[in-house]
Order: C-alpha cells, then structure tokens, then sequence
C-alpha cells in the first residue's frame, strides 16, 4: 500500500490508467481542437513577450505535456498565456533588448528560476502562499495588464514605430506621434482579420476554430497581395548625408554599447573572483572600472534613444533594383531627376550590427525554424539570477494563481479532487523542463482548458496529444506560415485580453468592501503606472492589502449593548437604547492580539466611564476568536484596575481556545471560574438576581427569568 501511493506520489499520471479506448478517443479529439486554437495563439503571445513567435510553439510543447503528467487537475492546459507572456517581456526588456539572444537567454532563465520556485513551494506543501496575494490585487493587476496589453499591440495594428525606455506609458505617448505615418495595409490587414474572427465567431459550427480559419485566409490574403516587402542595406547605401550620418552614429554607438556590456560583465566576474580571494584593491580597481564602464553605456544610450525617434520618423525611396540586393536610399521627396525608384516607401525597422533592416511593406512572422526544440541549458550567471529573483517569485506566484483558480473551476464541474500542492509541483516541473528546451514561462491557460473540458476530456492524455500535433506544426507546418502577418497575432491577443477587462468585477469589489475597493484601485493605477516594472503593482498592492488587514484589525467592531424590545441585545447606539445603571455590557469582534489589545482596553474603560454607576462590567467575548500573551496580560490589568474601582467583571461566551490560554496562564483561577458563562443571558440573570437596590424597569433586565444559580458570582 505504501508502495502504491509512493509511485502515485512520483507520478500522479498513473491515476488515469486503466484507460479505455473511449475515454483515449475522447481526449484525442480535445487534444487536436486545443491544438488548432492554440497554435496561432502560441505564436501571438510569443510576440507579446519580446521572443521570435516560434518560441510560442516550444512553450505549448514541453510544458505542456509535463505539467499534464505530474499535475493535479486531468483538464488544465499548461502553456503560453498573456499575462505571464506580457511579465516576461517585463521583466526582462530593462536588462536585453527583445527578440536578441541575450533577451532569449533570459528569458530561458525566467523560466528555471519560476519553475524551481514553484516545484519547492509545492514540495514543501507552501501552496496556500498565494492567499497572502488577496483577489482585489489580482483583480486590479489583471484589469491593468489587459490594458498594457492591448496598447502594447498597437504599433502592431498599425505598422508603426514604438519606443522602448523604463516608462511604457511614456512609449505609448510617444508612439501617438507616429499615427500619421500608420501603414495602410497593415491597417486594412487588422480590421480585416478583426472583423473574420469576430463573424466566425457568430457561426456555431465555425466559433471554435475561428481564429484558425483567420489565420489560414490572412495568411493566404498576404501571400497573393503581396504584403510583405523587406530589404537590407547598410548606412552607407542612404544617399542623404545628415540622414546617412544619423543612422551610422547610432550604429557606431550600438556595437559599442554592446562591446562595453560584454567588458563590464567580464569584469563583474573578474570582481566576484576577487572579493573570494579578499584582494582589496583589485575589487575597489574592478568596482571603479565597472562604473565606468555603466556611466558610458548610460550616456551612449541616452544619445541613441535621441537618434532613433529621429530615425523612426525617416522615409525613405528606394532606387529600383530587387529587393534582395542593396539598393540606393533617399529622404522621401529628395530622390533626384531622373533616379527611377521602385515606386514604395520605406522604412527602418532594426539596425543591427550595422545592417539595417528596411521595411517597404507589412510585417510577417517569417522564417520559423523547422524541427523539435533543441536542448539548451539557460545562463546561469549570478548577476543575471539576482536581476530576475523578484520578478521570478511574482510571476511564479501569479501564474500559480492563473493555474489553481482555473483548475478549481474545472474540478467543480468535473467532481474531480485536486491537490494544490500537486498542481504547483506538475507547473514547477513543467517551467523546470521547457527551460531546458527553450520555454519562457508558461501556465495553465483560461482559454485551452475550457476548451479540454468542453471537447470531452477525460485525462492529461488531451494535453499530451496537443503538445504531439504542436510538435507536427513544428516538424512540418512552418513553412505554411511565412506569410502570416504579425498584425493578425496582434489582432488574436486583442481579442484574448478584451475578457480580462472587468470593470463590473472592480464595481462590486468596491461595494463589497471599500478597503478592498482601494486595494484593487491602487494596484490598477500603481501597475499602469510602473509598466514595465509590473512586479511593483503587485507587490503594493499585497503590501497595502496588508497594511490595510493590520488596521482594520487593530480598530474591530467595539459595541456596548442594550437591550432591544425584542430581548435581543444589540448595539445600543445604533439603537438609541438606554443605558442600565447595573450593568455595562461591551461586545469585541475580533481578535485580541498585540495590535488591538490598547484600543480594546480603551474602549472598555471608556464605556465604563460613560456609565459609572453600573457596578457590574460583562464583556461578550462571542467574537474573540483568538488571545495572544499581550491580550491575556491586558485583561489580567483590566480585571485587576476595574476589580479595585468597585466593578465586578464577567465574560460570558468565551471560545474554548481563548478559554485555554486563560487557564494556561492562570488567569482563568484569578478571576474566578463562577464569573465566566456560556451566554450572555445567563450572565445577565445572574448579575441581577445578585444586584442590590435593582429597578423593576431597568432596560437590560433579562425578560425571562432564569435558571442560572444564584452563587453564579462571587
């Protein structure tokens, strides 16, 4: 027996068998349905995160397939989805230019680092960790990213430039003086691919495969209309001199950026080799030599950002020749008398160790490498891990959350038992494998789960036989998606982050409690605002969602009671209730801790002061549910200053576990086991069938008599 649940511990996919041929038959049929959606979206969401679009492929793969193995839930999709794809691009875009190999290489890393922080938590059964993170924060972080998202996708949609600097609203700001130089093609291309996916959609038959039938008609629209036009040439081919001078100044400045951070991290490791030996003066040479080095990086990439918002503003005319060869570039309009051009405008897109890369037409995905992803151990240096341990936590904790709060839903209808800690070792192992097959970050996806459960999934066979077809796409399908225009991916995450946008779930929040209410407002706004940095939304608004628990908690709800016409006992200042001159009765909900224990102290003292005639004080502990060493040591003053003042105090439904701290520490003898009752009526019966001179008409007379006995109070 011990045995059995052992391997069922190491591997949770021998659950599922014995298997019949129905149930397989099923899961074939939703493996292949997801796929299909998938595969476009993949390459979309690749392109969200700064990596080349095939990369969106290797993440629906490896992952995939693991994190259905070694996972929980028998329906979840593992795999590339566009929070955790906009995060990465994140996390990383400070510390390496998208689409580069430094950029790739980090990303690799992200990805180890999020899966070994997933795999301990979940070995270490630390699953409920992502509790500390409250749904108002998700909410308004989601609510913001969706919005980042879409923005981010712009020049995208319309085939303009788009800045890259610490500020994402400063980028977008800044793309807004680009819209007169939109594309047009490009711009036809997303309204058209907008409007197929949103009519496929109105068609039942053809709803799921939707963006799949887009895909394939777009792709085949660019290849006839010829949408992709593309060149190269070098600063030297732009016959304009300042325009010439311009673009060879920023290529100059670009390999020598590129030279210096190659020194400067040669020189770190040259500097860690030193402060191990203890060799002083070489770490103080190696520091200064390092600033240095960062000083004239900062300053060569201030001037560059400078020239490429000039450069992005260029056009250019092209002398006719093929569009493979190198041709002579003009400032558009100064083409001279008898030059004849190829008749297209033409544009900049990347200048990379001095090539530039010219642009005549729409933007398409391109070449995409043929084959299985290869194996690759990500960069390990340890300037690089500390760089992304932060943003490696908050994305390992977010998309936990993504994977659970799906896959809670999925086994609600499904019956199925899910273990949370299981689910975060199936997504750390999956993170853990694709990074060593070139995956960033993946989790379980919204979008291909429903998908897996509508299609009739029965087990994680469904997700392994998606990460098969995805591996056929790879294999032998990439040619076919040359022509697919970029815009059209732009389009499909457009269209996936519209449901993230929730303005009615932030509405409800706020009605529900305003605190949460500020919580999930400033999280938005802070998450908006810090973009790219989106780790810093989330970790405001967890701290703030913190501060706020610690405040409300250090102020709970404190009631002196009356006696309502029902014989209820209610508060007696919401209920204009008279107050007794024999008793004082103060309800606590909430907690007696460190934090609270003064304004509990205060407001019994005050209450007691308000009515200082009653000789009897009785504290309704029904909701205390917990006392710490600071609580005890208050009540035990409490009892003592009262106790000296004439004012006899009673407790009355006290919890069994704060009634064991009392008992523990003495307290419970000291104050006498006759002036503790179960009820607050029966500590009322017995402090006036003791009370002298008593007024038949006093309000908070027990309406019924009762059986508690009269020696109840010494």
């Amino acid at each position: 027996m011990f045995a059995n649940k052992l391997l069922l511990r190491l591997f949770p996919f021998l659950a599922w068998f014995p298997i019949n041929s129905h149930i397989l038959r099923g899961d074939l049929i939703a493996g292949i349905t997801g796929a299909l959606v998938l595969v476009p979206k993949a390459m979309a969401y690749a392109q969200l995160s700064g990596l080349p679009v095939y990369y969106g492929l290797y993440v629906a793969l490896v992952p995939a397939i693991v994190g259905a193995l070694w996972g929980s839930s028998r329906q979840l999709a593992t795999g590339p989805v566009a929070i955790i794809s906009l995060m990465t691009a994140a996390a990383i875009t400070p510390l390496a230019v998208p689409f580069s190999e430094e950029f790739i290489g980090l990303a690799l890393l992200l990805a180890l680092l999020v899966g070994a922080i997933q795999l301990a938590l979940g070995v270490l059964k630390l699953g409920t960790i992502v509790n500390f993170v409250s749904h108002p924060v998700i909410l308004g972080f989601m609510n913001a990213a969706a919005i980042i998202i879409a923005l981010s996708q712009l020049d995208m949609l319309l085939g303009i430039p788009k800045g890259r600097s610490d500020s994402f609203l400063k980028d977008i700001w800044e793309m807004m003086g680009y819209l007169p130089q939109t594309h047009l093609p490009t711009l036809a291309m997303s309204f058209f691919a907008l409007a197929l996916m949103l009519g496929l959609k109105k068609v039942k038959a053809l709803s799921k495969p939707s963006v799949l039938i887009a895909v394939i008609v777009t792709t085949l629209v660019s290849y006839a209309v010829g949408f992709e036009h593309k060149s190269k040439g070098t600063p030297a081919d732009i016959a304009t001199p300042a325009a010439r001078e311009l673009v060879a100044s920023y290529a100059e400045s670009d390999q020598r950026i590129k030279e210096l951070m190659a020194a400067a991290t040669e020189k770190s490791s040259a500097l860690r080799a030193a402060e191990k030996a203890g060799d002083a003066r070489a770490v103080a040479d190696l520091r200064h030599a390092i600033d240095i080095m960062r000083l004239d990086v900062s300053g060569l990439e201030t001037r560059n950002k400078a020239r490429i918002a000039q450069i992005n503003r260029l056009h250019f005319e092209r002398a006719k020749a093929p569009e493979e060869q190198a041709a002579t570039l003009y400032v558009r309009g100064t083409v001279p008398a008898g030059i004849e051009t190829d008749g297209r405008v033409w544009h900049i897109k990347k200048i990379e160790k001095g090539t530039m890369r010219l642009m005549g037409g729409g933007d398409v995905v391109g070449n995409i490498p043929a084959g299985l992803p290869s194996f690759r151990i990500p960069p390990l240096g340890l300037d690089a891990i500390m760089s992304l341990l932060s943003a490696a936590l908050i994305v390992a904790l977010v998309a936990f959350m993504e994977s659970i709060s799906m896959a809670k839903a999925l086994a609600a209808q499904t019956k199925q038992r899910l273990d949370p800690n299981q689910e975060l070792i199936g997504q750390g192992l999956a993170n853990l494998g694709g990074a060593f097959f070139q995956s960033y970050p993946a989790t379980g996806s919204f979008t291909g789960s429903a998908i897996n459960l509508q299609a009739g999934a029965k087990t994680g066979f469904a997700m392994v036989f998606n990460g098969l077809f995805v591996a056929v796409t790879l294999l032998f399908l990439t040619p076919f998606l040359y022509h697919l225009p970029k815009a059209v991916l732009a389009v499909i995450i457009l269209l996936a982050v519209t449901s993230l946008i929730t303005p009615a779930a932030l509405k409800h929040t706020w009605q529900a409690s305003k605190l949460d209410g500020i919580v999930a407002l400033v999280t938005f706004v802070v998450t908006l605002v810090a973009a790219p940095h989106l780790d810093k939304g989330i970790m405001v608004g967890a701290g703030l969602a913190l501060v706020l628990f610690l405040y409300n908690t250090m102020k709970p709800r404190v009631a002196v009671l009356g006696r309502y016409h029902d014989g209820t006992l209610r508060d007696a200042k919401l209920n204009n209730l008279p107050a007794s001159k024999v008793v004082t009765a103060v309800r606590f909900d909430g907690r007696l801790y460190f934090a609270n224990v003064s304004y509990f102290e205060d407001a019994v003292l005050g209450a007691v002061a308000d009515n200082p005639d009653a000789p009897y004080v009785l504290i309704v502990g029904d909701g205390i549910n917990e006392i710490d060493a600071s609580g005890e040591e208050v009540i035990h003053h409490l009892v003592e200053r009262l106790s000296e003042g004439g004012t006899v105090v009673i407790f009355a439904g006290l919890k069994k576990q704060v009634m064991d701290v009392m008992r523990a520490t003495g307290l419970w003898d000291t104050i006498g086991a006759k002036r503790f009752f179960a009820t607050a009526d029966q500590a009322l019966a017995a402090i006036y069938s003791r009370a002298e001179n008593l007024d038949e008409n006093d309000p908070m007379r027990p309406p019924v008599p009762s059986m508690a006995p009269l020696t109840a109070i010494a």
